[in-house]
């Protein structure tokens, strides 16, 4: 999705379904803690905001990206949620690492979502540089965290529906 001149963040709260009986768990990579901070804060902003109790919201912390999948299938395994959001960030870089570990974690988030009934929302930030994450994090495009925060709220409403 293009982010030039849009904000990530608007979202219209009486669209949302109410998230008061929802449980949460959000893994957070350490790895550029400027972005990812910023993109929790985000998610944890919205989710309260459309009704989510913070006691229902679960956070751990992993050292970077790669290990998102990790931290989420422990999450899957070990805890009651309805939801999970992963969040990280990865900067473009002048080697190939920046292609392996996006790739991983992609496949990683898409295999949780095929081996789990309970959805794992993926806000990880893939950006040419450290401004471009900034921007989506809370700057002038708003917060990718925002995004999947309302995201998750939705597909716990779909899966509860199903």
């Amino acid at each position: 999705m293009a982010t030039e001149n849009k904000n990530l963040s608007q979202y219209d709260k009486n669209t949302i379904p109410n998230a008061k009986d929802f449980r949460f768990g959000i893994v957070v990579s350490e790895w550029n803690e400027q972005v990812t901070e910023g993109l929790y804060n985000g998610a944890v902003q919205a989710l309260t905001d459309c009704g989510a109790l913070q006691e229902n919201i679960i956070r751990w912390n992993v050292p970077g990206s790669f290990e998102l999948i990790f931290g989420a299938k422990q999450m899957h395994e070990k805890l009651e949620l309805d939801c999970i959001i992963v969040i990280g960030c990865v900067i473009k870089g002048e080697t190939m690492h920046f292609e392996f570990v996006c790739e991983g974690v992609t496949q990683g988030m898409k295999d949780l979502n095929l081996m789990y009934d309970i959805p794992t929302i993926f806000c990880v930030l893939t950006d040419n540089n450290m401004q471009q994450s900034i921007d989506r994090s809370g700057g002038k495009h708003g917060n990718k965290g925002v995004e999947a925060a309302i995201a998750a709220i939705k597909m716990v409403d779909l899966n509860r529906k199903g």
